[in-house]
Formats: C-alpha cells, structure tokens, sequence
C-alpha cells in the first residue's frame, strides 16, 4: 500500500534507506553533494507523482444540474520513460565525491531506474584527527528491485452540480497514519459549462467546459527506526502542490460519450530531511547536523486528453489517456443522478 498510495516518501527514503550506514559518509563529505545528488534523483518520481495526481478529474463536459451529483472511485498511473530513468551525474559538479570507474560524467540510477552493474564513487572528507579520509559507497537503485514504469495513485472523488453549467468537484485519500508514515491528501475543482450560455443548448450535440482544480498532498515519514544513525527527531517531511487548467469537449449521447481537452498543469514538491543526525568523523570524533537539506522539484507543462464514457443509469464507467510530460491512463468506477 505505501508503494503506491506514497511514492513520494518512498522516493525520499530509498536514497537513505538503501544506503544506511554509508549516509553519515554522504553527510561527512558534505551537505551540499548530498543535498545535489538528491535533488536529481527524487526529481523525475516527484515529477510523474504530479502527472498521475491529476489525471481524471472529469469524465465530461456536460455540467450537472443544479442538485446532480456523483461519487467516483478512480485509479490513475503516470508512465515512465526511459529518459526518466536515469540522470547525467556531473561529478565535476560536486566538492566531494567522483566515480571510481569510468569516465566523468555518467548516466546514474533516479529513484525510477536501476543501475546495472552498480555504480561505485569515492566520497572525501576531512578528519578532525587523521586528516584526509576517503570512503567507496554505491549508489542506490530506485525503488524495489528492478526499475518502475508506472507511478499509480487513487482517489475517492465527489461532484456536485450548483448554479447554471457550475459544477463543484473534490478528491481525497483518507488519511493514512502508521508508526512510521503520515499522509493526506486533498483536492477541489470547478468546472462551468460555456455551452449553457448558449440558445437552446439542450440541443447541442457537444458540451465544451473549461476546469480550474487544486490538488494537495502532505506526507511525513518517521526515520528513526530505519536509518541506525544517532540522532533525534528523524524524519522526511513532503508537500506537493499542483494547479491544473483544462479546456474540454464531449459529446452529449444517451449511453455512449466521447471526451477530450488540452490542459496546463504547474507544480511543486518540497521535500524537507529534518531533525539531527549524529554522523561521525573517523573513530572518536562525530558531528550532530541539524535538518540537512530540502530538495524540490516543479512541473509546467501541456497536456491532452482523450477518453470515453459509459453510462448505464445510476452506474458509470470511463476510461482516459493523457498526452503530456508522463503520459497517464486512468479508470474510473463512477456512481451518481443527474
């Protein structure tokens, strides 16, 4: 369930989690090239996250009355890329640290990918004591044991129709709380229908909307029991933002419609590691860093969509692709009166 309802803190937590005890190394040679490597290789799963977040946020154009309304359980996945997969690590870029093997720079592993063979670089840092030291660490994989081709999310989803062509939309996850993970997600839409403006609209064989939604996700992930770091308060807080803008067309068929639009998502995700981590320095020395770095990412980008609906009285089926960044497909069960 945390693979896919929290692919972001998984996303943060593979970095450090796979390296465990070689992470005091990574923050001995410096925040900065922790906090730059990080950065590249969070980036395209916190990207594709924001792509999948916002696919099916409708199944039509045709707004509900005032009154109309309907619940919808939808399942949503953003595709991966190759490019995706893997990043151009410049270690000429970083104070400390350069590859092993192999020239400078080279194609690395993001949290989607997968480094086949493993990839070895040597960290440098000073030793209050012994002066100069070096450390060979490898450098992690995505998530699980072979690289992703999909980033999936669901939601539950509400839809209400107000005034004339207005239509309220809202989506959640109920809020997931464990030992170690917290997380909620929220997200409100509006779409109006510009074809009710117009003389005898009922007759129109094609309903053209347009649609504003926010979506937000906030996530904290407990690390003090995974890392085997001294220290206190250890944990990865995340928050993500996404604002999509969406023009759409369908068609207006009793059983059988027909939907798409081009869009504009823009977004954020701001991942902070926080708390105190007692990293050590050769054999009697250690430093306690506080809340070491934040690393973030953004979308902005246009998409289109095409789906279709089938609609058998109270119950409804659609189906939908994006065209975009990170191409998405999604499902959506969906049951309501208009």
């Amino acid at each position: 369930m945390k693979r896919i309802t929290i692919i972001l803190l998984i996303c943060l937590s593979t970095i450090i989690a796979k390296a465990q005890n070689d992470l005091d190394v990574l923050l001995a040679a410096g925040v900065d090239d922790a906090q730059r490597f990080a950065n590249d290789y969070l980036a395209p799963g916190t990207n594709g996250l924001m792509y999948s977040m916002n696919a099916n946020w409708f199944n039509t154009a045709d707004a509900k009355p005032l009154g109309g309304f309907e619940i919808s359980l939808i399942a949503n996945a953003a595709t991966v890329g190759t490019e995706n997969k893997s990043f151009l690590m410049n270690t000429d870029l970083y104070n400390n640290v350069s590859f092993v093997q192999g020239g400078n720079p080279q194609l690395v592993s993001t949290v989607l990918g997968e480094n086949n063979p493993d990839i070895i670089v040597e960290l440098t840092y000073d030793d209050p004591i012994f002066g100069q030291q070096t450390e060979e660490i490898t450098l992690p994989n995505g998530i699980g044991s072979t690289s992703v081709n999909m980033l999936p999310t669901a939601f539950v989803q509400g839809a209400v129709g107000l005034v004339k062509g207005t239509e309220l939309k809202a989506r959640f996850i109920p809020k997931i709380k464990t030992d170690e993970v917290s997380l909620n997600m929220y997200g409100v839409g509006l779409q109006h229908e510009f074809t009710k403006w117009l003389p005898a609209d009922k007759l129109w064989p094609v309903a053209i909307s347009g649609l504003v939604a926010y979506t937000h996700l906030d996530a904290t992930y407990d690390l003090t029991n995974s890392l085997g770091i001294s220290g206190e308060n250890q944990r990865l807080e995340s928050s993500t933002s996404t604002w999509l803008f969406q023009l759409i067309a369908s068609t207006k068929l009793p059983v059988i419609n027909f939907y798409g639009g081009v869009g504009y998502i823009k977004g954020t995700a701001d991942s902070d590691l926080l708390g105190t981590y007692r990293v050590s320095n050769g054999i009697i020395t250690s430093e306690n860093i506080i809340d070491p770095f934040s690393v973030s990412s953004e979308v902005s980008g246009v998409r289109a969509t095409l789906g279709t609906k089938l609609k058998l009285g109270f119950f409804r089926l659609n189906a939908e692709y994006h065209f975009a960044e990170f191409n998405a497909f999604s499902v959506g069960v969906n049951f309501g009166f208009r």
